[in-house]
């Protein structure tokens, strides 16, 4: 900083250090957040598929804040087109959860 502070002096620029943020400030911004936080309406699509093969589901989550978060998912037992559709909303809402999310719609196949 002080190089650059010299390099600039002679354009008559000045080096000020920002102050201290306020508690208040800090505090308002934190309940602005939490604020926006319980607006947030995530959806959850989950499209699956299984065969004599193999079985797995693409899981996407979406919010109204244009947030996208995917999950592409592999099961390594055979299951019906139902199980691995309800595995899928499972591991969505497990998903949900870890980010937080507090209105969740599920939009699926069935």
């Amino acid at each position: 900083m002080i190089s650059w502070s010299v390099e600039l002096s002679e354009f008559g620029l000045m080096f000020e250090p920002r102050g201290p943020i306020k508690a208040q400030c800090l505090a308002d911004f934190a309940s602005e957040l939490h604020v926006q936080e319980q607006q947030i309406l995530w959806t959850l699509y989950v499209d699956d598929s299984s065969n004599d093969k193999q079985c797995g589901a693409g899981v996407v989550l979406e919010s109204s804040t244009e947030i996208k978060v995917e999950q592409l998912l592999h099961f390594n037992f055979k299951a019906s087109n139902n199980q691995v559709e309800y595995e899928a909303i499972i591991a969505g809402m497990n998903l949900a959860k870890d980010i937080g999310a507090r209105q969740l719609r599920c939009l699926t196949g069935s």
